[in-house]
């Protein structure tokens, strides 16, 4: 104790306040250079469509390399953590001390040099003998064991919290950083750190309330933030209520981390999990590609997962910062790997959207979001064999809809601004279904418009039971779409284009079940002005069936 007493009394902490600087700012570089990395040499070969076996070495050469570097990025975050944290805690220990010293000598003690409290001398030896003279020692040195406890404590806290940094910073293997692995190694590294700063899971709120996500997240400041980002990627991925930022950082740190995991098991891969590392790695690609986008093209994954062919939510522009947000589900025979398509298809809502804007493409943001297991359906059937969709269950749809109903929470949590976004939720196919499903539950998707094409049903029986106004609750179908024309109105929900249902017609000039994105066209067109806040054109110019002589059955549960 008397080397630490001294060492600790009149320690500089210049140089330790250095090097936590320095460590943050090689964190930074990293982290620049990995993104300069996807932005200016795997995104734009990606864009080109570099291909061949060249092409596949290359990209996996070029894959690895970031990954490092985001493991790189990650351990100089962790190292600066604890030296910061280090930094500060030490401070304190030495305010304790110097404050226990201070107050011992104004007692008049004497502190020596190896930190032992000298009792005081109340009254001279020669006075021994004097009956008074224990109890004026006593009264004279009643602080004496606690000015004593005070610095030992102090000495002993500012020990431990050495040991500990010194095992933690001996634990970030700087060996991790040229192994596919290193990034989880990364991550246990981070827990440990994460517990040393008095962070862990349990701190995290749980999905029932985007609301209490979003609050949570805004009293963190921005040490606590990186120190979750880096320990629990998996579990911030998830949370809906979170800036869209944050969310996407998260999950392509989780995604680069599950196609390394599988890069090192590839020869023992089975099939299904061999077909979810293709789509994996194809959107992996599709997001690397969207790092030379402007800033309102930019991809954000917002989530993903493995269930079944895999899910994934992905959004053109900030939902976050548009005016105009519009979230579009998507039907039938739609999984991980057709998430290409999909986010072709967001592209083209928002400049359809952004035609109708005053700032273009950067007031609207789109979001594909297939969080749900959708069915599969050959479209290509005859009617007859197409009309067995009607036969399905809503329970796919009402699994999706109590989370879609979340994110959609979850976006006006993390909006930024004085002005809500103005929200479309689009559903397709069975899609559809899903978005009815979500609305017709609990406080619904809290949506300003509502858009369905192509829909089986709603799973309601008239549009005021779902929480949209039926005034902007619109309905597309065009004539030639089986699906909408024989699956509609049997086990899913009354058919949603019938008068007596209750919608608004949008009018669509396009054919067939898929057709409602085709360039040009008055069907994306329509879909583009609802999405900016506008009514479609030529509503009524589409012929809807009449009111039949009979009342379709409904089932009892829609009623």
């Amino acid at each position: 104790m008397p080397e630490l007493f001294a060492q600790l009394l009149h320690q500089n902490f210049a140089e330790l306040e250095a090097a936590t600087h320095s460590w943050r700012s090689l964190a930074e570089k990293l982290g620049d250079t990995q993104t300069g990395s996807g932005k200016y040499v795997s995104g734009p070969l990606h864009k080109a469509k570099w291909a061949g076996v060249g092409a596949d070495y290359g990209f996996a050469a070029l894959e690895a390399t970031e990954s490092k570097l985001g493991t790189g990025r990650i351990n100089a975050q962790l190292i600066h953590a604890v030296l910061d944290a280090l930094n500060t805690r030490m401070q304190e220990s030495q305010r304790k001390l110097r404050n226990a010293v201070a107050d011992a000598e104004e007692a008049g003690h004497t502190v020596r040099a190896d930190g032992w409290v000298e009792p005081v001398e109340a009254v001279a030896p020669k006075y021994h003998n004097d009956p008074d003279y224990h109890g004026v020692q006593q009264r004279a040195n009643a602080g004496l064991g606690g000015y004593r406890a005070r610095i030992e404590a102090a000495v002993t806290e500012a020990s431990t919290l050495c040991a500990n940094a010194a095992e933690l910073l001996h634990q970030i293997d700087p060996f991790d950083l040229d192994k596919r692995y290193g990034a989880d190694h990364a991550r246990e590294d981070a827990v440990r750190v994460g517990e040393f700063l008095g962070i862990d899971r349990k701190g995290i709120p749980d999905r029932k309330d985007p609301k209490q996500t979003a609050d949570w997240w805004a009293g963190l400041d921005d040490e606590k933030r990186n120190m979750y980002l880096a320990a629990f990627p998996e579990r911030l991925g998830t949370l809906d209520g979170l800036p869209t930022a944050v969310r996407d950082a998260a999950n392509r740190m989780t995604l680069d981390m599950q196609l390394n995991d599988y890069a090192l098991r590839e020869n023992g891969l089975g099939h299904h999990e061999r077909h979810l590392y293709q789509s994996l790695s194809a959107l992996k690609g599709r997001l690397d590609e969207g790092e030379t986008a402007p800033a309102e093209k930019q991809l954000y994954l917002l989530k993903y997962g493995l269930s079944k062919d895999g899910t994934a939510v992905i959004s053109v522009g900030n939902p976050d910062t548009a005016k105009n947000t519009a979230v579009f589900v998507p039907g039938t025979s739609h999984q991980l790997d057709s998430m290409g398509g999909d986010i072709d298809r967001m592209n083209k809502l928002q400049v359809a959207a952004g035609k109708r804007t005053p700032h273009g493409v950067s007031d609207v943001a789109t979001v594909v979001w297939l969080d749900y297991n959708a069915p599969e359906l050959d479209t290509s059937l005859s009617n007859a064999d197409l009309s067995v969709l009607g036969i399905s269950t809503d329970e796919r749809a009402q699994a999706g809809g109590v989370k879609l109903r979340d994110f959609t929470h979850g976006l006006r949590a993390a909006h930024q601004g004085d002005q809500p976004t103005h929200l479309t939720v689009l559903g397709h196919s069975y899609g559809s279904t899903t978005v009815g499903a979500a609305d017709a539950g609990g406080s619904g998707l809290g949506a300003d418009d509502v858009v369905v094409m192509g829909s089986p049903g709603l799973t309601v029986n008239r549009a005021d039971q779902l929480h949209t106004d039926p005034r902007h609750l619109w309905v597309g179908a065009a004539k030639d779409d089986k699906v909408s024309e024989f699956a509609s109105g049997l086990s899913l929900g009354v058919d949603p284009k019938v008068p007596w249902f209750g919608a608004q017609q949008m009018h669509v000039d396009t054919h067939g079940h898929s057709g409602y994105w085709d360039d040009g066209s008055q069907s994306l067109g329509n879909q583009g002005r609802i999405i900016a806040g506008m009514e479609p054109e030529n509503r009524g110019a589409d012929s809807w069936p009449a009111q039949p002589s009979y009342s379709p059955p409904v089932p009892r549960r829609w009623l």
